[in-house]
């Protein structure tokens, strides 16, 4: 038996599609396993240099759960990049205003910070309801 690691090439990927309920799950909690199934290390043809990772539709984004007094201590915080140009929120009122954002941002800080990164975090899409354009046929990300 031959000694030698294989490396998955870009071609010789089949990426599926998985889906994960939003509903009563832990923000930071669900993130890992989202950012996880972005970059393929739940694969065993895993290669560090080659975006091996699934597509991830997560729906009921609203419905998301955060655990202790961080919806209320917890402030997101946009620069425009203009004098004055900061805004704060709490995680409270992102959630209720904008509860797609905040999972994104989440699973975005937990990909690498680098070209294949930006390519990763294409992968996701995040709904606020139960309904997606992205077919019956999901699996389910074990969640």
């Amino acid at each position: 038996m031959p000694r030698q690691t294989t490396f998955a090439k870009n071609g010789d990927i089949t990426k599926s599609w998985r889906h994960i309920d939003a509903d009563g799950q832990v923000l930071g909690r669900m993130a890992v396993q989202i950012a996880t199934v972005l970059m393929g290390k739940h694969r065993p043809e895993y290669t560090p240099h080659v975006d091996t990772g699934d597509f991830v539709v997560v729906t009921n984004a609203e419905r998301v759960v955060v655990t202790g007094r961080k919806p209320e201590q917890r402030m997101i915080m946009r620069y425009s990049g203009y004098p004055g140009g900061l805004k704060k929120r709490s995680l409270g009122e992102e959630l209720e205003k904008h509860p797609e954002r905040v999972i994104e941002t989440a699973v975005r800080r937990m990909l690498p910070k680098t070209r294949m990164g930006r390519a990763m975090i294409k992968k996701l899409k995040v709904y606020r309801g139960s309904e997606h354009p992205h077919g019956a046929n999901l699996e389910p990300l074990n969640a």
